[in-house]
């Protein structure tokens, strides 16, 4: 079973978001990084770049397949994590803490929709089957 830890909150997409102070943090779970093998490549946004809900704003490669990461708010990118463009392999040896890939100042979190780690581990279950 993935890790999935309770502190935080996810997408359908399989993003995770950390929100610390007027920031939300925001990489991919352990269960995407997982799926997706050993990463290789990562694409992430400009800072000062902004994004609308849902609209994609990276990208991660595996040796198997690409995959868009979904910006789970609207909002602004404030700081991008050099570290795993250089080292991709960060975000499978530790997707929810040096994995991380951006930083966003929310313009709204009321219509986020985020699930909690029991919504999201029966997203993960359904898509086992």
């Amino acid at each position: 079973m993935s890790n999935i830890p309770q502190k935080l909150q996810y997408t359908k997409t399989h993003e995770w978001i950390r929100k610390d102070e007027e920031f939300l943090t925001i990489g991919i779970t352990d269960h995407a990084q997982t799926m997706l093998g050993d990463l290789v490549y990562v694409e992430l946004p400009e800072i000062e770049s902004s994004f609308g809900n849902g609209q994609e704003c990276a990208v991660v490669e595996s040796v198997k397949a690409a995959a868009d990461i979904y910006c789970p708010v609207s909002g602004e990118v404030v700081e991008v994590n050099d570290a795993v463009i250089e080292n991709p392999q960060l975000i499978n040896q530790d997707p929810y803490g040096k994995g991380w890939l951006i930083r966003v100042r929310p313009h709204d979190l009321v219509a986020a929709g985020f699930l909690n780690a029991d919504e999201y581990s029966k997203v993960v279950a359904s898509e086992a089957h």
